[in-house]
C-alpha cells in the first residue's frame, strides 16, 4: 500500500494551489504566505520583485551551522500556473480535490506539491544542524518564458552564494532529468502597404511576405528534422522549429497592410543558437528589402518574445549522483519541455531538474498528482536535509 503523505503537507499543498497565480495575475500573495513560514522559523528571505512591483521572485537561505552561506544546494521552484480558460474541469481548478488517491487542482502537479513539500519541510531545515546551507529559489512568469528567474538567479550570482547544486522540482516522477532543450520565441511584424483588392499593384501585401517567411521557417524545421545533430535520449531527437500563430488582414476586399507570424525553436544544446536565430533575422532582412522596392516604408520587424537556455548536466556530474542518492529514480532521460534549469546551469550551477507528477497532467484540465508522488517528494527532500546536516554528512 502506498505510503501516505504528511497531513501538514497536504493542508500545505493546498494552501498554496487556493492562491491564483496564473501567469497573468500577481504572486505577492503566495510569496507573502511563503515569507510568513520562514519568518517562524527565523530566516528572512530577500525578495526581487517584477518591474511592476505586481509580482516578486524570492530567495531564502538557510545556513550551515557555522553560519556559511556559500555552497550548498538550491531547490527551485516557479510560483505560477497555466489559465484554465476555456477548459472543461470535473471539479474546481483552486479549490483541491482527492479522488482515488490523487489531488486535483490547477498547479498540482506543475509545480505546487514540489514547492509545498519544501514550505512543509521548513521546520525541519531551521532545526536541522547543516553542514552546508540549503537554498529556496521561488520565480514568478516560469510559464511565459522563464522571465522571473533571469533576475533571480542574478541575485544568487550578485551574492556570490556559489552552491554546488541546484535541483528544479518540475514533475519528473521522481526521476532525475538532467537534459532539456531551449525555448526560443518570436515575433514578426510585417509591414506593407493597404490598398482596394482590386488594385494590387498599389499596394504590398504584409500576407503575402510573410508566407514568405512561413516557408523559410518550416524549410529550416525540415533541414533540422533531417540532417540532425541528433540527441537520441530525446524522444524527439533533433531541435524543433515551428510557426504556431498568424494573424493578418482586415477585409477580403483589402490588400493587407500588416501580418504578424509568431514562431519558435526548441533547440538542442549542440546547436548553435546565435547562428540558428542570424538566420532568421537574415530572412526578415531580405524580405523587408524586397518590399521595400515597391514601398519604402515597409518593414519587417523580427523581435524575440520569450527564451531560456537548455540544460545538458553530465552524467557524472556530483549534483546527479546526489539527487540519486537522495532517492530519485536515475535516468538518462533528457525532457522536450523547457524548465529554468538552464538559467542556472548557465551561471555554472549544476541543475538537475527532479519533482513529483507526471508532466503529461501538466496544463491538461483536471491536472493531477498521484499521492505516492507527493510521498516520494517527501522522502527525497528528508534525505537531502539529513545529507547536508552534520549528522548526515
Amino acid at each position: 500500500m502506498p505510503i501516505a503523505p504528511a497531513d501538514a503537507t497536504m493542508a500545505e499543498i493546498e494552501q498554496l494551489i487556493r492562491f491564483d497565480t496564473t501567469s497573468r495575475e500577481s504572486n505577492l500573495e503566495l510569496i507573502d504566505h511563503v515569507t510568513e513560514r520562514l519568518a517562524a522559523v527565523g530566516v528572512e528571505p530577500v525578495l526581487v520583485p517584477s518591474p511592476d512591483g505586481r509580482k516578486a521572485n524570492l530567495l531564502a537561505t538557510f545556513p550551515a551551522a557555522d553560519g556559511t552561506v556559500t555552497g550548498g544546494v538550491v531547490l527551485s521552484a516557479h510560483t505560477d500556473v497555466v489559465p484554465v480558460d476555456g477548459q472543461v474541469w470535473s471539479s474546481e481548478p483552486f479549490a483541491p480535490e482527492i479522488r482515488d488517491g490523487r489531488l486535483y487542482a490547477r498547479g498540482s502537479a506543475d509545480m505546487k506539491s514540489f514547492l509545498g513539500v519544501v514550505v512543509a519541510k521548513l521546520p525541519a531545515l531551521a532545526q536541522a544542524t547543516l553542514a552546508e546551507p540549503i537554498h529556496l529559489a521561488l520565480s514568478y512568469d516560469e510559464e511565459v518564458g522563464c522571465v522571473g528567474a533571469v533576475d533571480l538567479v542574478d541575485e544568487i550570482v550578485r551574492r556570490d552564494l556559489q552552491p554546488r547544486g541546484c535541483v528544479v522540482g518540475e514533475p519528473t516522477s521522481m526521476r532525475v532529468v538532467r537534459g532539456h532543450k531551449s525555448m526560443n520565441v518570436f515575433r514578426v511584424d510585417v509591414r506593407g502597404l493597404a490598398a482596394h483588392s482590386s488594385l494590387t499593384p498599389q499596394g504590398v501585401n504584409a500576407i503575402a511576405h510573410a508566407a514568405e517567411l512561413v516557408r523559410f521557417v518550416q524549410g529550416v524545421a525540415d533541414e533540422m528534422r533531417a540532417d540532425g545533430p541528433f540527441d537520441e535520449a530525446y524522444v524527439v531527437p533533433f531541435t524543433t522549429v515551428s510557426v504556431n500563430r498568424i494573424e493578418g488582414g482586415i477585409a477580403v476586399n483589402t490588400i493587407p497592410a500588416e501580418c504578424t507570424v509568431l514562431f519558435e525553436y526548441r533547440a538542442l544544446t549542440t546547436v548553435d543558437h546565435d547562428a540558428l536565430t542570424e538566420r532568421f533575422r537574415a530572412e526578415c532582412r531580405r524580405i523587408e528589402a524586397a518590399m521595400r522596392e515597391q514601398h519604402p516604408g515597409a518593414s519587417v520587424e523580427l523581435t524575440v518574445t520569450a527564451a531560456a537556455p537548455g540544460v545538458d548536466t553530465p552524467a557524472d556530474a556530483e549534483i546527479v549522483a546526489l539527487a540519486a542518492a537522495w532517492g530519485a529514480e536515475p535516468s538518462d532521460t533528457k525532457v522536450t519541455y523547457g524548465t529554468e534549469a538552464g538559467l542556472f546551469a548557465q551561471a555554472g550551477i549544476p541543475t538537475v531538474v527532479c519533482g513529483p507528477g507526471d508532466i503529461a497532467q501538466a496544463h491538461a484540465p483536471d491536472e493531477f498528482i498521484e499521492l505516492a508522488q507527493i510521498a516520494a517528494c517527501e522522502a527525497f527532500v528528508d534525505r537531502l536535509i539529513d545529507a547536508s546536516s552534520t549528522t548526515g554528512a
